[in-house]
């Protein structure tokens, strides 16, 4: 024993500790470098081309990537190589063309089933799918270990980085980063020994025990006792060892916690330290321009000017840009002297001549066991899984898409612009300010029932009117038509897709939405981002958007990018962050959009535009200089009580307020529904079932009769000139039947 540990003190390799113990020498491993060394040498034979070889740091092969709706998947060439993935449409490309790059050490991976993979990273997202489930196995392996490659080198490039002393914080760097890694090395041979002594020492003893059991001549006998005891005691001894190990171990990772803190916020603090010098370098220059370009100025009130200059960052996987508030004389010499102030732009004021509602009954607080329902439903579609009405708010998705009309005066203002530039920043606002009610609001609103309508009639006070039909059940799909006094039509069809991941809720929009304005027939499309409910299981219910939108003025063919930055704990952007860009027909930019999806949009004008450094992706930015922000859209605030009334906005309250003369399919009339609202869960789910079940006996009778399927009542299908799409809109009829009260062409739904 004594010689086994002289040993190991001296060479420090398992093979010695191992070749020192006579019971145990017959089994002795190859040491870890030669080992590795020896795995890459079978798998450079054996291994196919495609296939992550260990300890490769590059990986290549064909997978098939998601491109758009009309063409689908497409095959790619794939290279996975320092931390990064790219891809190309052939092989040959990789000499001149890169067709895209995604950073590992900050991506998402998931996998959706059997062979598709999801990247996802700083709003981009990859869908890929591999030829076999073999296939996508070893991509995920090669691309979680390159991942967790990846982060290691961009933690030990951050603590490598030297401050004043560059060449003495290098060699100080090297050094701990060298020891580490010895480090590393020796307590991977000791879990290695550890694994070994406990597996062959285990062995050993029954062995000896089995021995023992035989019958032997008594001096054999005495002699098998005798190692009997030593290898216990050798067990012991080991045991001793181990237990010493891992206290040591514990003892190295609490203590690298601390170090891993304290460097963490020393980084922090040089970074924050790198940002000020930085703004103060970027105020310096500005000032330096301001000073040549007027020279007649005093020194005094051009550093006034330039006091309120303001600087942001780049946005994320877009054209990377810079804007910098101009001074004044900066904004004259710039071209652009037709300053854009929405505030002067007016709307008539509302007069409601209705006493709309402002509260409804307090939420009960019920508890529920959630796990219990939705551990069946993982992976299914949310629209066909059973729910009770106690994951719901007492409103229904029709209601829901008529809430994006909360802010209709931008689209008011947006019909008195002149300039179809600044026409487009308030589509963008309005746009935005659609998600403002869901910052809250992780209840599921009602599926509605097929053939189910909502109306909202605002044409006294608001000057518009709404209308909602569920025209389509499996997929869930809702056809929107809104016509304003006010000089402009919005239509869109949405189709609802929802998957369960199991500690996330998945809601994809699918569908366009369409404005046109009356006086000028400027015609806008877009369409939403993706939300996202986390903590389904456990913790507090938080939502997210993100994801890009493109709005296009198909008339003028005028663009605008919008990006919703997804949120990140390591993040030192603002939460809910919403960045966007105005370009005209030719993709030169003349706005600047800036704020957050829960709180307010402004706009800048850009008066000047210039290429400036490379970012941190080698991405040249172009810096652009803008005149002072302007306001365009404000988040009302939330009622007294909201908390207790599900979070509901001004509107929200008053969209499931009975009215007189409406729709016999309105979802008013939805006795579920109301039954939640009163609080009356118990009987709301029993109504609930009880509607379902009607609306699959309809169902099963429209098969059995062969019929043409399920018509809507108030639309019908029309090919889209602009998109190519075919969907449902508007055809009439239902305003004039409401004036006569006639609905006797309406289904019997509730």
């Amino acid at each position: 024993m004594g010689r086994a540990i002289a040993l190991c003190g001296r060479s420090g390799r398992i093979v010695s500790f191992l070749s020192a113990v006579p019971c145990l020498s017959g089994c002795t491993p190859q040491p870890a470098a030669e080992r590795r060394m020896s795995d890459q040498g079978k798998s450079s034979v054996s291994t196919p081309a495609s296939a992550p070889a260990p300890g490769s740091d590059t990986y290549k092969g064909w997978l098939f990537k998601w491109t758009n709706y009309l063409k689908g998947y497409q095959r790619r060439w794939f290279v996975l190589s320092n931390g990064l993935l790219s891809y190309y449409r052939t092989q040959a490309e990789m000499a001149h063309t890169c067709r895209g790059t995604i950073n590992l050490a900050t991506a998402h991976i998931d996998t959706e089933d059997a062979c598709n993979i999801v990247l996802s990273s700083g709003g981009r997202t990859y869908h890929l799918k591999a030829s076999t489930e073999v296939e996508r196995q070893r991509w995920v392996t090669a691309l979680e270990l390159a991942k967790a490659k990846a982060i290691r080198m961009m933690n030990d490039q951050s603590d490598d980085s030297g401050d004043e002393e560059p060449t003495t914080q290098s060699d100080r760097s090297e050094g701990i980063q060298g020891t580490l890694k010895t480090l590393i090395s020796k307590l991977d041979d000791l879990s290695t020994c550890n694994d070994l002594i406990a597996k062959h020492g285990a062995a050993l003893q029954r062995s000896l025990s089995e021995l023992e059991a035989l019958r032997v001549p008594v001096e054999g006998g005495e002699k098998i006792k005798g190692v009997n005891e030593r290898a216990t005691l050798f067990r012991i001894t080991s045991n001793a060892m181990i237990n010493a190990c891992r206290d040591f171990l514990d003892l190295a990772e609490t203590h690298s916690r601390r170090w891993q803190r304290a460097l963490q916020y020393e980084r922090e603090q040089r970074i924050h330290l790198e940002e000020t010098i930085e703004q103060l370098a970027k105020q310096h220059n500005s000032l330096e321009r301001a000073w040549r370009e007027a020279p007649t100025l005093s020194k005094g009130e051009a550093s006034d000017e330039d006091e309120d200059t303001e600087y942001f960052d780049a946005m994320e996987d877009s054209p990377a840009f810079i804007t910098v508030t101009a001074t004044e004389n900066t904004q004259h010499s710039g071209g652009h002297t037709n300053d854009w102030n929405q505030d002067n732009v007016s709307v008539s004021p509302t007069n409601s001549s209705q006493k709309r509602r402002s509260r409804i009954p307090d939420k009960p607080n019920y508890s529920l066991n959630l796990w219990s329902i939705m551990k069946n439903c993982i992976g299914k579609e949310l629209s066909k899984i059973p729910m009770p009405v106690n994951f719901n708010e007492p409103l229904s998705m029709l209601q829901r898409l008529t809430e994006d009309l909360e802010y209709h005066e931008l689209l008011d203002k947006a019909a008195c612009c002149e300039s179809s530039l600044e026409q487009l920043c308030l589509v963008a606002a309005f746009s935005v300010s659609s998600y403002s009610t869901t910052v809250h609001r992780t209840a599921k609103p009602f599926n509605p029932l097929l053939g189910e309508t909502y109306e909202l009639d605002r044409l006294d006070d608001l000057g518009y009117r709404s209308l909602c039909e569920q025209v389509s059940h499996h997929p869930p799909a809702a056809a929107h038509h809104v016509i304003s006094q006010r000089g402009w039509t919005l239509w869109q069809q949405i189709t609802i897709s929802s998957k369960f991941r199991g500690k996330y809720l998945s809601i994809m929009p699918l569908g366009a939405i369409h404005l046109q304005f009356h006086s000028s027939e400027n015609h806008y499309v877009w369409r939403k981002v993706i939300s996202t409910v986390h903590n389904i299981i456990v913790g507090k219910l938080w939502i997210d958007q993100s994801g890009d939108i493109e709005i296009v003025n198909h008339r003028t063919k005028e663009t605008c990018q919008l990006k919703f930055s997804p949120y990140s704990y390591f993040s030192r952007d603002v939460p809910r962050k919403v960045t966007g860009v105005v370009s005209d027909s030719g993709g030169q930019a003349h706005y600047i959009l800036s704020g957050t999806w829960d709180d307010k949009i402004e706009s800048s004008k850009i008066v000047q535009s210039s290429k400036g450094g490379s970012g941190s992706e080698g991405k040249q930015k172009t810096v652009y200089q803008t005149l002072s922000p302007k306001l365009l859209w404000k988040k009302y605030p939330l009622p007294d009580n909201a908390e207790n009334m599900y979070f509901f906005s001004s509107l929200a309250l008053t969209l499931n307020e009975p009215e007189d003369g409406v729709g016999l399919t309105d979802s008013r009339l939805r006795p579920d529904q109301r039954l939640m609202e009163a609080g009356r869960w118990d009987e709301a789910n029993s109504e609930k079932q009880r509607l379902e079940e009607k609306q699959r006996a309809v169902r099963r009778r429209r098969e059995a009769e062969a019929t043409d399927g399920f018509q809507p009542q108030w639309f019908h299908k029309r090919k889209n000139d602009i998109t190519g799409e075919t969907t449902f809109v508007y055809k009439g009829g239902y305003w004039e039947a409401k004036d006569s009260q006639d609905w006797s062409t309406c289904s019997e739904i509730f």
